[in-house]
């Protein structure tokens, strides 16, 4: 599958219609367009009411370690919700320390002992695929099941995540038979050779706005290399972690080889960070919590980490770009994935030249956005996660009136129920104001405005943050010296959210540690090992 805009896979998608096992799973499609208290109106696709119910039964809300799923230990549960209402789901299985250790000592058993590291690589592929089919077959299902726990665009899940998760690990499945070391000259009657050994038992923990994805991020390449997994779901989301560990097991994967543990961070996530047993950490989420997660592996048995964190990413319009293509790529950098999107364009910077019709513009095409019922077709925004990260927006709204950011649309809560948010965007944002500078996670878009190149370039580097960046031009010679010039892990021209199975994805400064996906992903996973023998009478050296 070719390198692919998530945006033009979403715009095919809600152009046409529904397979027929979609349509097994939702109702029929209705629409109104309802005034809301605020400066603007938009367009909206009944809220609250008429919301689609998905038919998904609910079947695995227990934790999986050994092969088998389990009640937590402590028999405890804690409730998983639908951010369309913020009304329960289900229950879910409620982890502690003790179902940590269960889990690591199953995963240490499969990999010490277990036929997983020692079955041939070709077989392990051969695994992989059967899942990836597997998937497929259940597709629908998921996405379905990810948009209510989640609240994404059901479209958005069916039509670009569930492929993009199933090419994600005929990806590694292709890799699993191609890991192999060197043979190394060296000075002296010598033999000497590299081998590429799995690391042993990965501890992984994943986030809540892009909970498949980020499974197939983290337990792909780990698979992949011969390693044994305990997964930490994010509270938000664990059912679809868990329904596709199911498919697992049904693909032929040994007991002990994955093991799924939901609970909160603080305390199945500390437990997992700080095991004595856990060879390998793999974290995606917050900047914040990353520190802490770095910690506890740092103080326990000094594990390598790998870290995927927080963004302020820059959006840089020069005052050659197009100006509608560049309004729409950055609306699409901005409010994909509601906002929740960790490489989010959240500081748009455009040159002086075509501010004004830019932002008249990107404020034209907010009001147009489409929220509502995410199971709805041609609705393009669902609700915030949970009522926390819903507050959390609407604080940094506030923020932003009194800064004097000039709110241009939005600014409030969307209906009375659930965890909907108007799309916002403010003009006149200064680089000192919070909503120029934090994380918002959230559809709140930030307008900056600057004069020359060299400038923009100074003030794009000026944050905590690296992981990526947009730049909308049609020089060659600016992209070139933007490219070069911007510190992060990822620099899009003219696009936004490309990603592929190969594309590396990480960042500089307190972006993250390492890099997911592609090649690069596998170095995760690896112990590299040297072995030196002696040579008597080589012929050669």
């Amino acid at each position: 599958m070719a390198a692919r805009r998530i945006s033009w896979l979403l715009s095919r998608s809600l152009s046409s219609s529904h397979s027929s096992g979609a349509a097994s799973l939702l109702h029929s499609l209705g629409r109104n367009s309802g005034g809301w208290r605020n400066i603007n109106r938009f367009s909206t696709a009944a809220v609250v009411e008429d919301l689609i119910t998905p038919q998904v039964p609910i079947r695995y809300t227990q934790h999986l370690i050994n092969g088998q799923f389990v009640d937590a230990a402590s028999g405890k549960t804690f409730p998983t919700y639908d951010p369309r209402t913020g009304e329960v789901i289900a229950n879910v299985a409620e982890g502690d320390v003790e179902d940590i250790n269960r889990a690591v000592s199953a995963a240490r058993k499969a990999f010490d002992e277990g036929p997983w590291p020692k079955m041939t690589a070709y077989e392990r592929s051969r695994i992989l695929l059967r899942f990836a089919d597997l998937v497929e077959k259940h597709s629908d299902e998921l996405a379905a099941l990810e948009t209510w726990n989640n609240g994404k665009i059901y479209e958005q899940a069916a039509k670009a995540e569930l492929p993009m998760f199933v090419r994600l690990f005929h990806y590694y499945a292709g890799w699993a038979d191609k890991i192999h070391g060197m043979t190394v000259p060296a000075d002296g009657d010598y033999h000497v050779q590299t081998l590429h050994e799995p690391i042993g038992v990965a501890g992984q923990i994943i986030p809540w706005n892009f909970p498949l994805l980020m499974f197939a991020w983290k337990v792909g390449p780990a698979l992949a290399c011969g390693n044994t997994i305990v997964l930490k779901t994010a509270e938000q989301t664990p059912l679809t972690a868990l329904f596709v560990a199911k498919l697992f097991l049904e693909a032929g994967l040994p007991e002990g080889v994955l093991n799924i543990v939901s609970g909160y961070g603080p305390t199945a996530g500390a437990a997992l960070a700080s095991h004595m047993d856990v060879d390998k950490l793999a974290f995606t989420g917050s900047t914040d919590t990353g520190k802490i997660v770095l910690e506890l592996a740092a103080k326990s048995n000094l594990k390598p980490v790998t870290l995927e964190l927080g963004g302020k990413s820059p959006f840089i319009v020069c005052e050659d770009a197009d100006v509608d293509k560049a309004v729409e790529v950055a609306h699409f950098a901005l409010f994909f994935n509601q906002g929740q999107c960790c490489c989010a364009g959240s500081r748009t910077f455009v040159h002086e030249r075509v501010y004004d019709e830019f932002l008249e513009k990107s404020k034209k095409r907010a009001l147009r956005r489409v929220v509502g019922d995410p199971f709805k077709k041609g609705v393009e925004q669902g609700p915030q996660i949970d009522l926390e990260q819903f507050e959390k927006v609407l604080r940094y709204i506030r923020s932003g009136i009194e800064s004097n950011a000039t709110l241009e649309c939005g600014g409030d809560r969307l209906g009375s129920k659930g965890f909907f948010v108007q799309p916002t965007v403010f003009s006149n944002v200064q680089d000192d104001m919070l909503i120029a500078q934090d994380e918002i996670f959230g559809p709140v878009q930030s307008i900056l405005k600057f004069k020359d190149i060299d400038e923009v370039i100074e003030r794009a580097n000026r944050t905590r943050y690296g992981l990526a960046a947009g730049v909308f031009t049609k020089n060659v010679n600016t992209a070139n010296t933007l490219m070069r010039a911007l510190r992060a892990g990822t620099v899009w021209i003219n696009c936004f959210d490309v990603f592929d199975a190969a594309i590396p994805f990480g960042g500089y400064k307190m972006s993250g540690i390492g890099r997911e996906k592609g090649i690069y992903s596998l170095h995760n996973y690896l112990q590299v090992k040297a072995v030196v023998s002696p040579l008597k009478n080589p012929a050669w050296i």
